[in-house]
């Protein structure tokens, strides 16, 4: 019997050794499951003012075994593999909303934001009825009106907002949201932060051109420009596949300098010869709008939300104080439409002007060359291709658009005086099947409205 326990403990003994190694193997892929969990519930909760944070989780296979909880009074939630293993922490700073680390960031307080210089505004503008029955009609088949229960729900609208000519003309809203509900935009942040990139160029403390922008980039990534970051050309490698695992997910779950990450990865072109999309060079953007300006996690607050009025909106920071800016801003339908009139009317606001003149020019048109995104320009997907060929036939030559993960949309239609937002939650739907473009062709097929008079 002696021989037997001694057996059992060696094969005990192994059992465990497996175990601890098997999970340490991949305990990189839960801490970023895990910290997915963690800031989705604490900004659903405390930036969003929502209580059902897992109507915002994707399909996993991880999911069933994370147990994640929040606490009202720290503002706070946490998650964890079987409640033990790889934790996760995100805290919420009002302002700024939630950050992912052991602790509570020691952001400065938010600079005051007055609603009053948002034209979109409830105080300004009132919830107002639909403009036509085209118009309804066509916001009916943004929701899904038409579909059966399991496709509207696959679909996952969520908000539609159409402004035109400076009115709010149509706005509705799926059960649980509202006209100052905050949503989370994704790569929505990535045209914003090349309006934030306006602005900076427009107080001289920075050029498109500049080059050399990190310390470290001693190598040929010392020739990567502003302009390539905008535009997605600076040559770093990088996987933008929403994975557990990969270059973007382990930088928004495991990284607490996520532009340090970014700045980080070996060159695989020579800056300026190949597009790849990259959320991590506009996390690199915002470092070098930080380092220009002096300023930390206020930066977005201070010189875009605050001047338009947003006082609903959030833009994370991550650990080092650093502004999320490919992925994090969160703000209301309202809200993102009146990021899409100051894009509408070049830089000026409240008769300011606030960007370089011609900027929304130079950043919707495409720079020729080899790339992977068809139409994506300075932050913006445009149009106009080089040439004169359209992306989308049913849109003027002249539209362009943000884009984000998810299914949020935000167009501009200078010609037709025409904002449009599209919210939701639609993760199982590629661009193609989601077809918002259909949404802003038949506004602009709408004569009541006189959008194309």
């Amino acid at each position: 019997m002696r021989w037997v326990r001694r057996a059992l403990l060696v094969v005990g003994v192994l059992v465990m050794m497996v175990a601890v190694g098997g999970y340490w193997y991949i305990r990189p892929l839960v801490l970023t499951g895990s910290g997915y969990a963690a800031h989705n519930a604490c900004a659903v909760q405390f930036v969003a003012g929502r209580t059902n944070p897992d109507a915002d989780l994707p399909d996993n296979p991880l999911l069933p075994y994370l147990r994640t909880a929040s606490d009202d009074e720290l503002r706070h939630a946490r998650s964890s593999l079987l409640g033990l293993l790889a934790p996760q922490q995100a805290w919420y700073t009002p302002g700024y909303g939630c950050t992912l680390g052991d602790e509570r960031p020691a952001y400065p307080p938010a600079p005051p934001v007055n609603p009053a210089a948002n034209p979109f505004s409830l105080a300004r503008q009132p919830v107002a009825p639909l403009a036509s029955p085209g118009v309804a009609t066509a916001v009916a088949a943004a929701f899904g009106d038409h579909l059966g229960e399991a496709e509207r729900a696959e679909l996952g609208t969520r908000a539609v907002l159409v402004v035109h000519r400076g009115r709010v003309i149509a706005e509705r809203y799926a059960p649980g949201f509202g006209p100052t509900t905050p949503q989370l935009g994704w790569s929505l942040a990535k045209s914003v932060t090349s309006l934030l990139t306006g602005r900076v160029v427009q107080q001289g403390k920075l050029a498109i051109s500049d080059a050399r922008l990190r310390p470290e980039w001693t190598d040929q990534r010392a020739a990567i420009t502003v302009d390539h970051l905008m535009r997605m050309t600076s040559g770093l490698a990088w996987d933008e596949t929403y994975d557990l695992g990969t270059p973007i997910t382990d930088m928004l779950y495991r990284e607490a300098d996520m532009a340090g990450y970014a700045a980080s990865q070996p060159a695989q072109h020579a800056p300026g010869t190949v597009q790849q999309y990259s959320t991590g060079s506009t996390n690199i953007l915002c470092s070098v709008l930080r380092q220009r300006t002096g300023a930390g996690p206020e930066l977005p607050r201070t010189l875009l939300l605050g001047p338009l009025g947003l006082s609903g909106a959030a833009w994370e920071a991550d650990g080092v104080g650093t502004p999320v800016c490919g992925s994090y801003l969160w703000a209301s339908a309202r809200e993102w439409a009146a990021i899409g009139q100051f894009a509408l009317q070049d830089g000026v606001w409240e008769g300011r002007r606030l960007l370089p003149e011609g900027w929304m020019r130079a950043t919707t048109t495409v720079a020729p060359g080899a790339g992977q995104e068809r139409g994506y320009a300075a932050g913006w997907w445009v149009n106009r291709l080089p040439g004169g060929e359209l992306v989308e036939r049913r849109l003027p030559a002249d539209a362009y658009w943000g884009q984000g993960h998810d299914g949020q949309r935000l167009y501009v239609v200078p010609s037709a005086q025409l904002i449009v937002v599209r919210l939701g939650f639609t993760p199982s739907l590629s661009s193609a099947q989601l077809n918002t473009h259909a949404l802003v062709a038949d506004l602009l097929a709408d004569r009541a409205v006189g959008v194309r008079g």
